[in-house]
């Protein structure tokens, strides 16, 4: 399956009643296992990069061209879409160029005449080019690259008007947050995403994707009402690196209590050391691919 835009596969999630996952990666290894698991699992899934994580990668160009070589090289046949998160107005320009097949602009920093705006360029230019968008309206809660939220809810006319320039999904805050959630969390507002998911449909005629960021730590049962309510992506970050840094935490553990033993078995070897982590990603990207209810759905 060659790389792919997101919008069919993300709106057939949301016609019928599930989601997809949206998976940031930050090196090689990650990206092999989160495509080790959609492939497992018969799943379209959107290989994510933030900012951040590009520049730490070499840049948007050699993000690209990970993904698809990877994509050839483990013979991946479902669904894949290279998918900017979180990226401000330049840096969705620079992945149009690149060559990512989705994209989202996210302007929800800025005032919503200017975050309209915006995005109605970065649409017509994405499209022109046959790539997917995805738009930010309000502000989610917890630290992306710098922007900072604290969890609002998305105003529902700002919503319909970014869904009105024709964007392919719509993120839009329901309480959920970036990062690991507090202990004093009220959960997410159901009743406002059923408020927002009915706004959509009246002004559009359609169903309107609507994304969910902060995905790792929301009750699973919170996620499938989510996804009864429009939700139809959802990202996944910290939940990886949390799995991949207590793995990997483990393993150094056992390492420094048979340090000797080790180092005549040559167990230092970094792909040695670091497979208990890139496993425990690749499990958990399948454990979030049965939640969303996207499995065998490639």
């Amino acid at each position: 399956m060659a790389i792919v835009s997101a919008e069919k596969f993300i709106q057939a999630a949301r016609d019928n009643g599930y989601a997809i996952g949206g998976f940031n990666t930050n090196n090689l290894e990650w990206t092999q296992a989160i495509l080790r698991a959609a492939e497992a699992k018969k799943t379209p899934v959107l290989i994510q990069t933030s900012m951040g994580a590009a520049k730490y990668m070499g840049g948007y160009k050699m993000c690209k061209l990970l993904v698809e070589t990877l994509v050839e090289s483990m013979n991946i046949t479902v669904p894949v879409s290279i998918h900017l998160d979180h990226g401000h107005f330049e840096d969705a320009l620079e992945c149009i160029e690149v060559g990512y097949s989705s994209l989202m602009f996210d302007g929800s920093h800025l005032p919503i005449e200017e975050n309209l705006k915006l995005a109605e360029e970065v649409i017509a230019k994405a499209h022109a080019k046959g790539i997917s968008v995805e738009c930010e309206v309000g502000s989610i809660g917890g630290e992306e690259d710098g922007i900072v939220g604290e969890g609002e809810l998305a105003p529902i006319e700002d919503a319909v008007a970014m869904a009105k320039l024709g964007v392919d999904f719509l993120a839009a805050g329901i309480g959920n947050i970036h990062g690991p959630y507090p202990e004093n969390w009220k959960g997410l507002h159901i009743d406002h995403l059923t408020k927002l998911n009915e706004a959509l449909i009246a002004a559009m005629g359609k169903n309107v994707p609507i994304v969910l960021h902060g995905g790792s730590g929301i009750p699973d049962d919170q996620i499938r009402e989510a996804i009864a309510n429009g939700v139809a992506k959802i990202n996944v970050n910290t939940e990886c690196q949390l799995a991949f840094a207590k793995a990997t935490r483990e393993f150094v553990a056992v390492f420094n209590a048979n340090e000797a033993e080790y180092m005549k078995k040559k167990i230092f070897d970094p792909r040695k050391f670091l497979k208990p982590g890139f496993d425990a990603i690749t499990a958990s990207v399948e454990e979030r691919i049965e939640v969303f209810g996207s499995a065998n759905k490639a």
